[in-house]
């Protein structure tokens, strides 16, 4: 017997130790009416993982059962998402596979008095279904005859009547104290195109209708879903035993994963979209598994943050740093090291003439760390941010009197500033100091400040884009999404990267160092340095 890690596991165990299954067949899910997002993927990982460590299967199955809402775009990317994560599906099945085995069932229930057509607006429906504390009113509608009813629900098929004018109730107990329970709509008129059937229906199945029933027929032996569904499993299971399907899926709730900062609703992500306020479902700064990929997110590290986070039964909201923590974890541990300055300075190296090869290192990390070489020159850029005229006490950096190391090369003094009419830094001059180059350093003195550069004669232009999220705060206290939208999330510099940075492959990923860990491509002939995730890891581990 595998040995459990959460309480999916047990459950399954003892199913397979007492004879109940004698396979694992899960199901992953998605309605394509959007891009999956990274609270998916929680879902995905363990309905795919689930199958994998008991040796069974997972389908993919589309939820299109609201035709108004769904594309075929949607559902290539679903399938491109699953498997960018490494996932492969046993088969794939859509709702609409199943809609004439769905109407029959329905058929079969009104046939056994355990549905019926119901007259009643969405509204009143509604107000007569009572309260947690008050039981509901039966509809007017409730008793009409058997043949009554099969004749009103043909005819809805046959799209005699408008939108919202008719609905197919299933018949069980308006007093149940689960108001999913009382009478709920099974059937509705819907004059849509579908993706898929065209126009071949004009009535849809309700989603707890339908789910039981396709699962039933595919063979999935469990429901893996979230814990929003724990209410709505008795009538699950009410009609998996009152549609008489022989095969039974049981379903078992999960927590969701929340995280914090994050925009975790399709339909607010679709708004974000049609607003322009992102430049679409794949945008950097998009939680969508589409934009997680686009921002250089690797496939991995979204698995092992999925797999720490663990199974629970009770919701919770996960640190958006913890997230950032495998991510960087799993950069820092593969990514190739390479220089960039975002705020350029001009650095003009005195007494230096020619230029020369350097080395650093490719990633120290590496099981058998190697070097490449750089260049250097007479003359090379730092980032703004690594000199100050009025530096503060502790001051490390080039300050001028100061004395520091550029990375790989050697250690220079900065003698004097170059400034123009505005005050600003025009250039910078230094002293190299020769026998303190990197490797072979036989000067016995000591710098407490190393920074980065690139030589200004073998650099190339780069476009350097910066993110923050897209929620200002962490919590959720209620508002519209649109009141906690962070207007400046995108930041954008023109600066100069190695010549290395520009013949790497595309969308390659590097730690540019002292700054972050950043996804590399070109953009009209333009090398574009997109941030992963920043260097600095705010994450404490317990």
């Amino acid at each position: 017997m595998m040995e459990a890690k959460n309480f999916i596991e047990e459950i399954i165990n003892q199913e397979l130790a007492e004879g109940k299954v004698t396979t694992v067949h899960t199901r992953f899910p998605p309605e394509p009416n959007g891009y999956l997002h990274i609270g998916h993927a929680k879902s995905l990982c363990i309905n795919f993982g689930t199958a994998q460590k008991y040796g069974g299967v997972c389908n993919l199955f589309f939820d299109d059962t609201n035709p108004s809402k769904e594309k075929t775009e949607y559902v290539e990317a679903i399938k491109k998402d699953i498997e960018w994560l490494g996932f492969s599906w046993y088969e794939i099945h859509y709702a609409s596979d199943f809609f004439d085995q769905i109407y029959a069932f329905a058929v079969k229930l009104i046939k056994e008095g355990k549905a019926f057509v119901c007259d009643l607006t969405a509204e009143q429906i509604k107000d007569m279904r009572g309260t947690l504390t008050e039981p509901g009113k039966e509809s007017p509608y409730r008793n009409r005859s058997v043949e009554e009813n099969l004749q009103l629900f043909e005819n809805m098929k046959n799209g005699v009547y408008q939108d919202g004018e008719k609905v197919l109730r299933a018949k069980i107990d308006m007093a149940s104290p689960n108001i999913n329970m009382r009478d709920p709509v099974i059937y509705r008129v819907l004059h849509a195109e579908h993706h898929r059937t065209g126009n071949k229906w004009c009535i849809y199945t309700m989603y707890d209708f339908a789910h039981p029933i396709c699962y039933s027929m595919q063979g999935v032996t469990h429901s893996l879903c979230t814990l929003e569904f724990e209410d709505h499993r008795p009538l699950y299971n009410w009609v998996v035993e009152n549609v008489g399907v022989e095969h039974k899926p049981r379903q078992i709730e999960f927590a969701r994963l929340n995280v914090t900062n994050t925009v975790m609703s399709k339909r607010y992500l679709k708004k974000l979209v049609e607003e322009g306020m992102v430049s679409g479902w794949d945008d950097p700064r998009m939680p969508t598994l589409t934009g997680l990929r686009a921002r250089g997110i690797p496939a991995e590290a979204l698995k092992k943050f999925c797999e720490e986070i663990g199974v629970a039964k009770a919701n919770s909201e996960i640190e958006v740093s913890y997230f950032e923590h495998f991510t960087r974890e799993y950069l820092n541990e593969h990514a190739p090291r390479a220089m960039a300055v975002f705020e350029p300075i001009k650095v003009i190296v005195d007494n230096y003439e020619g230029g020369e090869y350097v080395e650093i290192d490719v990633n120290p990390n590496d099981p058998e760390p190697k070097k490449r070489k750089t260049y250097f020159s007479k003359e090379i850029y730092i980032d703004a941010e690594d000199f100050s005229l009025a530096p503060p006490p502790k001051y490390f950096r080039m300050k001028v009197g100061g004395m520091v190391r550029l990375k790989g090369a050697y250690v220079v003094r900065c003698d004097s500033v170059e400034q123009n009419d505005d005050g600003s830094v025009k250039a910078v001059h230094c002293t190299y100091l020769p026998e303190t180059r990197s490797g072979s350093d036989t000067s016995g003195i000591k710098v407490k400040g190393t920074i980065h550069w690139v030589s200004a004669e073998k650099c190339v232009p780069a476009v350097i884009r910066k993110y923050e999220y897209l929620l200002k705060d962490a919590e959720y206290p209620g508002q519209d999404f649109s009141e906690r939208m962070n207007e400046n999330s995108l930041h954008e510099f023109n600066g100069f990267a190695e010549n290395y940075l520009f013949d790497a492959a595309e969308g390659e990923s590097f730690q540019l160092l002292r700054k972050g860990y950043y996804k590399k491509f070109v953009e009209n002939g333009k090398l574009v340095l997109s941030e992963i995730v920043s260097l600095k890891d705010s994450f404490k581990p317990q």
